[in-house]
């Protein structure tokens, strides 16, 4: 074996942020899976590298490395090519023994191998081998384990101090949830909001990305971006976050572009007015609702791009709501008609906003060239359309089914959604979020912007 020095990796966050929600703890997982922990004043990376049967792998420099999240979900999986198959790494965090981020690897080829991990110490199961592999310079704080041919193994990060008289290379870590469950969590928590059951997998994955991107990080800043502020917010309450601590903090943000021609502007009062009824602000509710009275006259409706078009910015919510847009405008079912990939497959809607008080969910199935569509409404019932499918169809019914016209003329778009879009890569570790918005309980003023938007309105407080 030709002998390799190890480097140590700087970082500056890149990558996909991991942790727990209710918990400060925070992380980023680097494209080649280096655990990097956000709260310290040193930021040192978890690295590894894999002594494999022909050399050893360090998956930051190798080219044959591929990651992908569960799913869109925090749950990081990166597999490194080696002789007969792949290194397979998984990263996801777990409240369990105070919050631990479990880093599993999987020996998912017919030849045993050795994992070092190094740059920061980690809990195992039993103690790391103390023979020394030839053919690289490893870090004095290095750990090397065996890992026999299809199987795995598990370390972790403890996100705090451990209890006294644990023993590090003693901790039980089989018992924890699997990445898959880990998974199934996250998904369950973003679906509160609304879930899309596409043949485009990859823009199911995109919108839960953003959404537990959102929870993991917190909204943008209100100041740098307002009304992608009010949208992250609406995405966070509708995925569960109680409105009312919420309230006060929106009330600058829209006083910010209670004037402004931002097209999302409509999106952001209608999350506003969302935050406002599920707090159970009357006054707060009406101050808005007149408010978005006024702008939507003054603005036209955003531009309806292709699925391949939509980017992911700094704010989740304002690329959700752009995901949504396409999907039901208004009251209007699949605005942009039925993309050529879609045609003879089965697919589902689940709580798209209608208005600010409504959704609804669709299921389409095929009867030879026409779809049969089954719909249901909640909240305040609209009179739903599907004017470019089938412009005679109509019906104000909370649920039904109907037969639409066969599509007159398949749209053929790009479904695949970029990996891009599944995550950003901040620059700097953003704040943590707190549990609750800074400002509870403060005094509530929306008149300076009620006061443009209709002259009768009454303010809140």
């Amino acid at each position: 074996m030709v002998t390799h020095a190890v480097e140590r990796i700087s970082t500056d966050h890149a990558g996909i942020t991991v942790g727990v929600t209710g918990q400060q703890w925070r992380g980023s997982v680097s494209a080649w899976g280096a655990v990097t922990p956000w709260a310290e004043e040193r930021l040192v990376p978890l690295d590894w590298a894999v002594a494999a049967d022909d050399r050893w792998h360090l998956p930051s420099k190798e080219a044959a490395v591929r990651q992908r999240r569960f799913d869109g979900t925090p749950v990081i999986e990166t597999r490194v090519r080696i002789p007969d198959g792949d290194a397979v790494q998984r990263v996801w965090c777990v409240a369990d023994r105070g919050g631990l981020t479990v880093i599993e690897i999987e020996n998912d080829s017919p030849l045993p191998f050795a994992v070092a991990f190094f740059g920061r110490s980690v809990l195992t199961e039993r103690s790391p081998s103390d023979v020394q592999i030839q053919g690289i310079e490893l870090p004095d704080d290095a750990i090397t384990m065996p890992v026999a041919h299809h199987t795995s193994i598990r370390v972790a990060i403890p996100h705090g101090p451990l209890p006294a008289g644990v023993d590090p290379h003693a901790v039980s870590l089989a018992s924890l949830p699997s990445g898959a469950t880990v998974a199934d969590g996250w998904v369950a928590l973003t679906d509160r909001a609304s879930r899309i059951d596409l043949p485009d997998v990859g823009l199911a994955a995109a919108v839960t990305a953003a959404r537990c991107d959102l929870m993991l990080a917190g909204p943008v800043s209100a100041d740098d971006d307002p009304i992608g502020f009010v949208l992250d917010v609406g995405e966070l309450v509708r995925c569960g976050d109680e409105a009312q601590p919420w309230l006060a903090e929106i009330v600058r943000p829209l006083e910010a572009v209670a004037r402004g021609d931002d097209p999302q502007l409509p999106a952001a009062l209608g999350a506003a007015h969302r935050i406002a009824v599920l707090a159970g602000d009357r006054r707060a509710a009406r101050d808005i609702s007149n408010m978005r009275d006024r702008v939507s006259g003054r603005i036209p409706a955003p531009e309806l791009k292709p699925f391949s078009e939509l980017e992911r910015g700094l704010s989740a919510g304002r690329f959700v709501a752009s995901v949504e847009l396409c999907l039901v405008s208004g009251c209007d079912l699949l605005p942009m008609g039925m993309p050529s990939a879609w045609l003879g497959v089965n697919f589902e809607l689940h709580g798209i906003p209608t208005s600010s008080t409504s959704t609804v969910s669709i299921a389409v199935r095929w009867h030879g060239e026409r779809p049969a569509v089954l719909w249901e409404q909640t909240g305040d019932a609209q009179r739903l359309t599907a004017a470019s499918i089938d412009s005679a169809w109509s019906s104000e019914s909370r649920t039904g089914e109907s037969l639409w016209d066969a599509p007159r003329s398949a749209r053929a778009a790009n479904l695949q959604v970029s990996a891009g879009q599944l995550s950003i890569t901040p620059q700097v570790a953003p704040a943590l979020p707190e549990s609750q918005p800074a400002t509870e309980g403060a005094s509530l003023d929306l008149s300076s912007i009620c006061s443009d938007a209709d002259p009768d309105s009454t303010s809140f407080s």
